[in-house]
């Protein structure tokens, strides 16, 4: 019998991304220990879906299928747009030589990924086209890395490599969303910086409920001026990408929308009053974006896929989680200054080292939804993760997957 394909419009993906958060709340509530080790709620709530639609799968049910890649780039690049907003001239400035230091850290990070999957394929005589496409490709590069690198080494005669990158890349989407937050709770509480006077943000942690949000009060008029400016930003950052392209340099829109963010931030902090409502809002706008991206990005995995991966492909990814994890601990955590922020950095490292930067900015928010706000933190993992990792991971893919191509013969 054939499996009935069942095609989700995009305002029934939205609806059940937004059902699926919900769901997630509930069981946080019930089961205290997902609260306790930081699990977001957008992706406690998507896995299940996840898991019920593979369960569809395997049942010979139906197979669902979404619409839903068009309003999913509207809420990331919101969410990038109010990344930008979040980000003051003071901290600009204060964040320069983290964003440095984080951004030769996720280039040496990049680079240890395809040589651990270069060297774990070799000694399980994996063809190093197919061991690359668990490396930085997918893991690093997210989705959109495996379908842009992918074809290369299927032109060079790895025929599966376009599956196991779709595959290694979902894998790397649900780890880094699980591991995060404990990791991120490991880190905090080995390391006693629970105490907000060791980072001198006693006046936010006292503002701050148990739920992370201050204690502001934003009204009507601040949400719709928020949205209204977030529109603004991504016209802004549209007109940056096409101007760029016009000169031949492809730029990521949503790196573009943050900087669309970052003007109109600077243009409210010389602007005279008091706007710390209006940015409020702007994050709240944030959260609420980011929260719908990830919760549909979940439920719409296709989780079966991963049933295809070889033992051989299982252990490579297994490898890469452990590498991550030990690098992000080991050097960024310690780099990065060992403190509070740098706690919270070395999350976003791990998120975006496994997944994308959305799986990095849920998992630190979660984190410092049971602690505290990291403004630096929000800061340069955004502008890293989203736009100067992605142009040295490119330069560096490009470099292994020429030796990859040597390595099987490929001149």
């Amino acid at each position: 019998m054939e499996r009935i394909v069942l095609k989700l419009g995009m305002f029934e993906t939205l609806a059940l991304g937004v059902l699926a958060i919900y769901f997630g709340d509930f069981l946080r509530k019930i089961f205290p220990i997902l609260k306790k080790y930081c699990l977001p709620a957008s992706v406690v709530g998507g896995t299940i879906f996840a898991l019920i639609s593979m369960g569809l799968y395997y049942a010979n049910i139906f197979e669902l299928n979404f619409d839903y890649k068009a309003v999913n780039s509207l809420f990331y690049c919101i969410f990038f747009a109010a990344s930008g907003a979040a980000a003051s001239m003071a901290l600009l400035k204060k964040g320069g030589k983290l964003v440095v230091i984080f951004a030769i850290l996720a280039a040496v990070l990049a680079a240890a990924q395809n040589a651990m999957a270069l060297f774990v394929g070799k000694l399980m005589n994996v063809n190093p086209l197919i061991s690359m496409m668990t490396g930085s490709i997918p893991m690093t590069g997210g989705h959109g890395n495996a379908a842009a690198f992918a074809p290369i080494a299927v032109e060079a005669g790895a025929s599966a490599a376009m599956e196991v990158a779709i595959a290694a890349a979902t894998f790397g989407l649900i780890s880094g969303c699980i591991l995060g937050g404990p990791f991120g709770n490991f880190i905090i509480k080995r390391h006693k910086l629970e105490d907000p006077e060791l980072d001198g943000k006693v006046e936010l942690a006292e503002m701050q409920d148990t739920e992370g949000t201050t204690g502001l009060a934003i009204d009507k008029k601040s949400v719709v001026n928020a949205m209204f400016l977030m529109c603004i930003a991504l016209g802004i950052g549209q007109v940056l990408t096409l101007v760029l392209k016009n000169y031949g340099i492809k730029f990521p829109i949503h790196v573009s929308c943050m900087f669309g963010g970052i003007l109109i931030r600077l243009f409210y902090d010389r602007k005279k009053g008091n706007h710390d409502v209006l940015y409020e809002a702007i994050d709240t706008v944030g959260e609420f974006s980011l929260g719908l991206f990830v919760s549909m990005s979940i439920i719409t995995m296709k989780l079966w896929q991963l049933a295809d991966l070889g033992p051989a492909l299982v252990v490579l990814l297994l490898a890469q989680v452990v590498l991550i994890v030990t690098f992000c601990y080991l050097l960024s955590f310690n780099l990065l200054g060992r403190n509070y922020d740098a706690a919270v950095m070395a999350v976003g490292h791990t998120g975006f080292g496994l997944g994308a930067v959305p799986v990095s900015m849920t998992t630190m928010q979660t984190v410092c939804r049971k602690y505290r706000y990291s403004k630096l933190a929000f800061f340069v993992v955004p502008v890293i993760g989203g736009f100067i990792s992605n142009i040295s991971n490119a330069i560096i893919i490009t470099k292994f997957l020429d030796i990859a191509k040597s390595m099987v013969g490929i001149g």
